[in-house]
């Protein structure tokens, strides 16, 4: 059996600790240790972007991060975002303008634009773009996402 270490995480807002093995990855951790289904594997190359979460106000594929080396790091996923029945502001945008399609990326994307919304909430269209190429959709075009971050964009602005 290989070797664990221990590692503090806080996820979503709460202080947590788990023995992970030193080549195990932060999406593994999150998926089958603390069951956060939002955050997907798809190419495990840190191609596609679907394993996308926040980490230390970062934007990260978490498939590229060793758990270890995210020990004491602050994680948000989309499960972090909103209270149960009161979706945050990029979520409620989403829904309203159909920002998603089958379903699959649809939280990498949240992600994305939950950062771009709190980090970057000027930013020119060219600049979202930039930041959604990290995410790839193979069901549509980028064309309600985009709406919907400028539109999480302006509720932000009047709340």
């Amino acid at each position: 059996m290989a070797e664990t270490i221990t590692i503090r995480l806080k996820v979503n807002g709460i202080e947590r600790e788990v023995a992970v093995k030193p080549n195990e990855r932060l999406l593994d951790v999150l998926r089958e240790k603390f069951y956060i289904n939002s955050v997907k594997a798809g190419c495990l190359r840190g191609e596609c972007g679907i394993c996308t979460v926040i980490m230390n106000g970062k934007l990260v594929k978490s498939c590229l991060v060793l758990a270890p080396e995210a020990d004491g790091a602050e994680i948000l996923t989309v499960e972090g975002l909103s209270k149960p029945g009161k979706p945050s502001v990029v979520q409620r945008a989403f829904i309203e303008k159909f920002g998603f399609q089958c379903g699959f990326c649809t939280p990498a994307f949240v992600m994305a634009a939950h950062w771009v919304v709190e980090n970057m909430p000027d930013a020119p269209e060219e600049e979202i773009k930039e930041i959604l190429n990290s995410v790839i959709c193979r069901c549509t075009g980028y064309k309600q996402i985009i709406e919907a971050i400028k539109y999480a964009i302006e509720l932000k602005r009047q709340a």
